[in-house]
């Protein structure tokens, strides 16, 4: 079973910034998507960022647009998401996921890294 592990949470004050990094243990199946999910407390996990393999091709929530960034480096098999401006309602729940058709829902998962942001 493919596995993605994240890395790089933490807490940060309002206005902070944080590198989140994705990596994966077995190489060995195809994704077209790379994402990035969170989910709070008492609401729904939504979609944060994504990109697509090939091309490069990003999405970002609307809540995410001009503050996040999403890369991956195809050299390590390491997907990066680059946050700046955090505001407290950015604390979640962060998770990488990958998708070999891009589908909702994704097909493999991490197990998740915190972000908090304190006012």
């Amino acid at each position: 079973q493919a596995q993605l592990v994240e890395s790089g949470g933490g807490s940060v004050q309002a206005g902070g910034s944080l590198r989140l990094s994705c990596t994966r243990s077995e190489s060995t199946y195809y994704r077209a998507c790379m994402a990035w999910f969170r989910q709070a407390p008492g609401k729904e996990r939504e979609a944060v960022a994504i990109i697509a393999t090939v091309g490069s091709k990003t999405y970002y929530a609307d809540s995410a647009k001009g503050r996040f960034t999403i890369s991956l480096d195809n050299t390590t098999d390491t997907l990066n998401l680059e946050m700046s401006g955090l505001k407290p309602e950015d604390t979640a729940m962060y998770y990488c996921a990958a998708d070999p058709n891009c589908l909702v829902p994704y097909q493999f998962w991490g197990q998740g890294t915190q972000v908090t942001v304190s006012s």
